[in-house]
């Protein structure tokens, strides 16, 4: 079967652009996008400094002190490069995403359209361009030629690449087995002394097959230029976002409230047309400074046209209200408002079931959505468990409807947390009281976790008998603290105990700069 010729279109180092888009940074500022505490993609600014894909996160800050650290988030990949592949199909519709920084599309149509294969490269590349989109173009005998076409164009610097037509296999021949991107098969390979695409296409078909299986041969076929496979193109989305432009610009909250009602009818009638109901809507607001600012709200449940009324104001009220004026007024006047469903699902899966649901009750929701439209957005918060180390940590405050995030991740072995049980309280301000040895002094911790004596007696100020005394019965700990020692403005080195009086009660303890402080109780 022979290949189909595809064009591969490539947008290198797509998870940093996405992540610093979505994060608001300088296109050249060093960035580093970390996935389990290591490097996962980085921008060019930074690999100048000596960055690289797979160091940690530690070893990446010592090469470039000024380095930003993004998570990385594949919602937030997927959802950036959703412009390019509609920019894409402008000029060539059927595009099939391969991951999000790389699509490829058939060239024969639009190649007899621009005429050739060169020309119509260089009118995507500069259509992509003119949308905003940095990319590289590769063009060979299928899509996995054509994407190895486009990393050697991006190599040499140039725009784009294209391998003539039934001369892959002379192309690819030259390029290390480990482009295959199959590391069993590649280290099996290297063993027997195979390092290049050429050589492992030159052994016969019939003896891959008998040595290496059905994921042999295909691997096989693709070194020798011979990809099969058909792309799977797409059928472009309906367009589903509404918008409303004001002429002239509109400067108060409830007259952009009030004129968005009508696009927000039309948004929620047209998905019940289609049968979909929406779960996640972002809001583009665009003022006469050209200030584009744009948000993600999520819903415990589904967007109704109220709905989007009120995140429309909380989104204003939260980020464009003028500074000692009126509640209502805007530091500058709104020109656009785009409502686009990020996030759309099938009315079926949200309806009730015949015994109730596990999304919150109707009415619940209704009065948690009254009160949170009189106090703001975030007068009405939910609490998500967090990764950490203090008691403190361990609760992030979600605004309610918002999907449910931890500030810090719980996955990370969160060495020198507090082990269980949790405490049943945390107090929003550590409480100051001193912990006393067998003498009646201060015990006090060193550096390196050694203490002065043993801890005996627990002394908390109290506004009417002056102090309240409790022997301590027992005692653990310390469990010494080191965070971010690498930033001296906010390093903290404290030391964590857990104690048990005579009266029943227990306690979490800090001792950090020889003060004694009560983080958490138990009950």
């Amino acid at each position: 079967m022979s290949a189909v010729r595809s064009a591969v279109v490539w947008c290198p180092d797509w998870p940093v652009i996405a992540a610093g888009r979505d994060a608001g940074c300088p296109p050249d500022a060093p960035v580093a996008v970390l996935d389990r505490g290591r490097v996962f993609a980085c921008s060019q600014a930074a690999r100048q400094h000596g960055v690289r894909r797979g160091l940690r996160i530690r070893e990446a800050q010592s090469r470039c002190p000024d380095l930003v650290v993004l998570t990385y988030d594949p919602a937030i990949d997927a959802r950036a490069f959703e412009p390019v592949v509609v920019a894409v199909e402008v000029l060539a519709p059927g595009v099939e995403i391969i991951r999000p920084g790389m699509c490829a599309l058939a060239v024969r149509g639009p190649s007899r359209y621009f005429g050739g294969e060169q020309a119509f490269a260089h009118a995507l590349r500069a259509h992509l361009a003119e949308a905003g989109f940095d990319s590289v173009i590769g063009i060979a005998d299928g899509p996995f030629a054509a994407e190895q076409a486009a990393r050697l164009a991006e190599q040499a610097g140039e725009a784009d690449l294209a391998f003539p037509a039934g001369e892959s296999a002379r192309c690819l021949a030259p390029l290390s087995i480990d482009t295959l991107d199959r590391p069993d098969l590649v280290d099996l390979l290297r063993r027997l002394g195979i390092r290049t695409l050429g050589a492992f296409a030159a052994l016969p078909a019939r003896n891959v097959l008998g040595r290496f299986g059905n994921d042999g041969v295909a691997a096989h076929r693709l070194a020798a230029g011979r990809d099969p496979r058909t792309l799977a193109t797409r059928r472009p989305p309906p367009e589903l976002a509404t918008e409303v432009t004001f002429e002239p610009p509109v400067d108060r909250v409830d007259h952009v409230a009030f004129a968005i009602r009508g696009a927000s009818d039309q948004l929620v009638a047209g998905l019940a047309e289609r049968d979909l109901v929406c779960t996640c809507l972002r809001v583009e607001v665009e003022t006469e400074r050209d200030e584009p600012g744009s948000r993600q709200w999520r819903h415990p449940r589904w967007f109704s046209a109220p709905d989007v009324v009120d995140r429309v104001r909380w989104q204003l009220q939260g980020t464009r209200t003028s500074t000692g004026g009126p509640a209502q007024e805007l530091t500058s006047g709104v020109v656009r408002i785009r409502l686009v469903p990020d996030e759309v699902a099938p009315t079926g899966a949200y309806q009730d079931g015949l015994w109730g649901d596990q999304a919150p009750d109707e009415r619940i929701h209704r009065a948690f959505t009254r009160v949170q439209s009189m106090l703001g957005h975030e007068g009405v918060v939910t609490a998500v468990l967090s990764g950490g180390r203090a008691a403190t940590e361990r609760v992030t405050w979600v605004p309610w409807g918002d999907e449910l995030t931890p500030t810090r991740p719980t996955e990370p072995p969160w060495t020198g947390h507090l082990p269980p049980p949790a405490p049943s309280t945390v107090l929003s301000s550590p409480e100051p009281v001193d912990v006393l040895d067998p003498t009646g002094q201060v015990v006090d911790v060193g550096g390196r976790g050694e203490m002065s004596g043993e801890c005996r007696v627990l002394t908390r100020p109290n506004a009417d008998s002056g102090a309240a005394t409790l022997p301590i019965v027992g005692w653990a700990g310390p469990w010494p603290v080191d965070e971010r020692w690498w930033d001296p403005q906010a390093a903290r080195h404290y030391s964590r105990f857990q104690v048990a009086c005579a009266d029943g009660s227990a306690f979490v303890l800090l001792h950090e700069d020889g003060r004694w402080w009560i983080e958490a109780c138990y009950d």
